[in-house]
């Protein structure tokens, strides 16, 4: 059992999470009415989030995408509202951690993304705060045969545009929307990048640099590193963790 402030202080000292100038605040989001025995993790402070883990019996929901994001409409309307009163009248903290648990080096989804892909030699860059990670595969393959395990490792088909010949083995990576590094990737050597997202400029960028990207899901590629954070704190402070898994195919 812990309090919430308690957890959200050893979440900040853990994650760092001052460094970072974010979209939207991390720590502790919404107060809760009690200590916390039980928590759930999930990627994104959802209705059907909220939903399970109040039939779970939670004290506290721990995500990647929480609420309050800069230049959008704060007031608590319409399907705001809604998951507001649903998690207040619940009496469930809302703790929330976006680019500190991107970047964490052990428990962050870029980390949690090495592990998941088998990426050997995975390190941080000093591009985007340390959201950009480096590594190698761990044997030369082809796209289509990167692209396969990718696949199967994460449960989601990636689109993948630009270089499809020769071997790739030097592989650049930021989970979520971080297509706009491709750049930036290509600069550091990669034969392929992999992000969650794909936009418009990202393809004419990606062929006209000879380099792989694949879009592997924002929802996909940021799974990982809350569950890591969960068990780590359940470990830790010997709380009972659950992740939910609410299905997102963007």
């Amino acid at each position: 059992m812990i309090e919430s402030r308690d957890l959200v202080a050893y979440c900040d000292r853990l994650l760092d999470a001052g460094r970072f100038s974010d979209y939207a605040p991390n720590g502790l989001q919404v107060e809760g009415d009690r200590p916390i025995r039980s928590l759930v993790t999930g990627v994104t402070a959802s209705a059907a989030l909220i939903d399970a883990a109040i039939q779970e019996g939670a004290d506290a929901i721990l995500v990647h995408h929480g609420w309050f994001w800069k230049n959008e409409n704060p007031c608590l309307t319409g399907i705001k509202g809604r998951r507001a009163r649903a998690i207040l009248e619940a009496g469930i903290a809302l703790l929330a951690y976006h680019l500190p648990l991107d970047a964490h080096a052990e428990l962050g989804n870029n980390a949690r993304l090495a592990v998941e892909l088998d990426i050997r030699n995975a390190e941080p860059t000093g591009i985007g705060n340390g959201l950009v990670w480096v590594g190698r595969l761990s044997a030369p393959m082809t796209a289509e045969s990167f692209a396969n395990e990718v696949t199967q490792r994460l449960g989601r088909e990636p689109v993948m545009v630009g270089r499809r010949l020769g071997q790739l083995e030097r592989i650049a990576w930021c989970s979520g929307g971080g297509q706009g590094y491709l750049e930036q990737a290509v600069a550091l050597g990669a034969d392929v990048f992999l992000s969650g997202e794909l936009s418009e400029q990202t393809a004419h960028v990606a062929r006209e640099s000879d380099v792989c990207y694949l879009a592997a899901g924002h929802h996909a590629t940021e799974r990982y590193g809350v569950q890591a954070l969960g068990t780590h704190l359940a470990e830790h402070f010997g709380l009972r963790h659950h992740y939910i898994e609410i299905d997102n195919p963007a």
